[in-house]
């Protein structure tokens, strides 16, 4: 079974760690007793990975991702292992897609000319405005 990322690009199941532990929070017995929280721990240097996905990931600045360039995902939203595990999947494959997401460079724009007129006129127009406000000279009346 694999992972789909895309149409081309899957990760084998053999390339990602799953580690059960115990969940945090409330819960009362069952959370003391019970390892139903999944970590989960893929390694992108070791993955089967296209290169241009692995160098996205790595210039991502994500808190799930070390140093040495394996994501951590900690999942127990769930009360059942599996779907805590089935959880940990999607973000992962949410993660790797939204790093290989190509984003368009901006094209820099100028204001028009005639714009720049409006703006100058109406900024002129305001400070007449402010000017005529000051105080009335009763000798000019």
């Amino acid at each position: 079974m694999n992972l789909k990322i895309s149409n081309q690009v899957s990760i084998p199941l053999a390339d990602i760690q799953f580690q059960a532990i115990r969940a945090q929070g409330a819960g009362g017995q069952n959370v003391n007793k019970v390892s139903s929280a999944v970590h989960l721990r893929f390694d992108i240097g070791a993955s089967s990975l296209p290169e241009t996905y692995k160098e996205s990931l790595k210039k991502i600045n994500d808190r799930r991702i070390t140093s040495d360039g394996i994501i951590i995902i900690k999942a127990q939203r769930f009360r059942s292992q599996e779907k805590n595990r089935g959880d940990a999947l999607d973000r992962l494959g949410a993660l790797i897609r939204a790093a290989s997401v190509t984003r368009q460079r901006r094209k820099p724009t100028k204001p028009t000319r005639s714009s720049q007129r409006k703006r100058v006129d109406s900024k002129t127009k305001r400070g007449q405005l402010k000017s005529r406000r000051g105080r009335v000279d009763s000798a000019n009346l």
